[in-house]
C-alpha cells in the first residue's frame, strides 16, 4: 500500500461526531467526485464515483450516520490500456432522500433548482474551524494524493475548476500552510511541496498516525542530509588544504633550487624546512612544531610570504630570459 493510500485509509476511519462536520466532508466528496442526475420526470439521483474502497466506505458511512439512509453501492471494473481497476459507485436512487441531501448541502434552491455553485461547498458549510478541517479531509479523500516521503515531499488535490481550487487554497490557508495552484491540462492542482507544511496539513486533516510516520521519515532524511553536507564540506576542506600544501611545497622547492633558502630570515627558513619535511601537516600542526609555537595565522603568513618570494623570482627570471 502506498503512503497516500495509507493516509486515506486512516482518514476514512475517522467519522466526525458533529453533524455540521459530516455535512462539510460530504460536500467536499460530492463536489469532487459526485454528480446529480435529473430524470425527465424531474427526479433527482446522486452518484459518487471513486477508485478507492476506503473513500467509498467513508462516504457510505457519512450518508448513513448523517441522514439515516443507505445508498446503493455497486462496483464495476474499469478497463483500459490492458489493465482493470475497480470503480466504486455510491448511488442514492430515492428522490426524496436525494432532495434531503441536496438541501442539507445547500445545493438545492428554494424553487427546486440545482444550485450551480462553482465552488464545491457553500460557504455556510465551512464557517467553523472543525468544518474546514472536515472539508479539506473530504477533498483529499476524493481527489488527493501524496508522494512517498522517502523520495520527495509532494501533496496535491485535483480540482475541476479554478474556483474550486481557489476555495480549497483559501481554506487551507486559514490554518497556515501556503498552498499553490498550478494548471495541469484541464484540471487545477492545489499542491504543497514543503515537508513541514505537509506535516501541518496532516495534522489539520487529523491523520495523526501518518503525521508521526512522516515526521520520523523527515528526521532520518534531515540527519542523513546533514551528515552528507558535513562530509562534503570536510572533503572540500581537505582537498583545499592538500592543494594549498602542494603549492607551498612546490614554491619552497623552487626557492631551494635557486639557492634562495639560505638567504631567508630564520623564521621563514624554519617554516620552509618544516613544510618540506611534513607536506601533509596542517597549519596548526606546523605551528605547534615551531619553538616557540606559532598560531595558524602566523604560519599562514610565513607560507604566503614564501610563495610571494617564489612568484617574484619566477617573474624576474621570465623577464631576464625575455631580455
Amino acid at each position: 500500500m502506498s503512503f497516500s493510500s495509507e493516509v486515506k485509509d486512516e482518514l476514512s476511519r475517522q467519522v466526525p461526531t458533529a453533524r455540521h462536520c459530516r455535512l462539510a466532508e460530504l460536500a467536499a466528496i460530492i463536489g469532487m467526485c459526485g454528480d446529480v442526475c435529473i430524470s425527465a420526470a424531474e427526479r433527482f439521483r446522486i452518484r459518487i464515483h471513486t477508485e478507492n474502497a476506503a473513500v467509498a466506505r467513508k462516504c457510505f458511512t457519512l450518508l448513513q450516520k448523517t441522514f439515516n439512509i443507505n445508498g446503493d453501492v455497486s462496483v464495476h471494473l474499469h478497463k483500459g490500456n490492458g489493465t482493470s481497476s475497480p470503480i466504486y459507485t455510491i448511488l442514492v436512487k430515492d428522490h426524496e432522500m436525494a432532495v434531503r441531501i441536496l438541501q442539507a448541502l445547500k445545493l438545492l434552491q428554494s424553487d427546486g433548482e440545482i444550485a450551480e455553485h462553482v465552488s464545491p461547498a457553500n460557504q455556510l458549510l465551512v464557517q467553523k474551524s472543525c468544518c474546514r478541517r472536515a472539508f479539506i479531509r473530504g477533498a483529499f479523500l476524493s481527489a488527493g494524493s501524496m508522494s512517498n516521503p522517502r523520495k520527495s515531499y509532494h501533496f496535491e488535490i485535483v480540482c475541476a475548476s479554478p474556483e474550486r481550487a481557489l476555495q480549497l487554497q483559501a481554506l487551507i490557508g486559514t490554518f497556515g500552510p501556503d498552498a499553490k495552484i498550478v494548471r495541469r491540462k484541464k484540471y487545477h492542482i492545489v499542491y504543497i511541496k514543503e515537508g513541514a507544511q505537509i506535516v501541518d496539513l496532516l495534522n489539520i486533516m487529523e491523520a495523526h498516525r501518518a503525521l508521526i510516520d512522516l515526521e520520523n521519515i523527515r528526521i532520518v532524511r534531515e540527519v542523513r542530509n546533514d551528515v552528507n553536507r558535513k562530509v562534503n564540506c570536510e572533503a572540500a576542506n581537505i582537498n583545499k588544504t592538500v592543494s594549498a600544501a602542494a603549492r607551498q611545497v612546490e614554491d619552497i622547492r623552487y626557492l631551494k633550487s635557486a639557492g634562495e633558502l639560505e638567504q631567508l630570515p630564520e623564521g621563514l627558513a624554519e617554516i620552509a624546512q618544516l613544510r618540506l619535511a611534513h607536506p601533509d601537516a596542517s597549519l596548526k600542526e606546523l605551528g605547534e612544531m615551531l619553538m616557540p609555537p606559532v598560531g595558524k595565522s602566523g604560519v599562514n603568513h610565513r607560507l604566503r610570504k614564501l610563495s610571494q618570494l617564489a612568484e617574484e623570482l619566477r617573474e624576474n627570471k621570465e623577464e631576464y630570459n625575455y631580455d
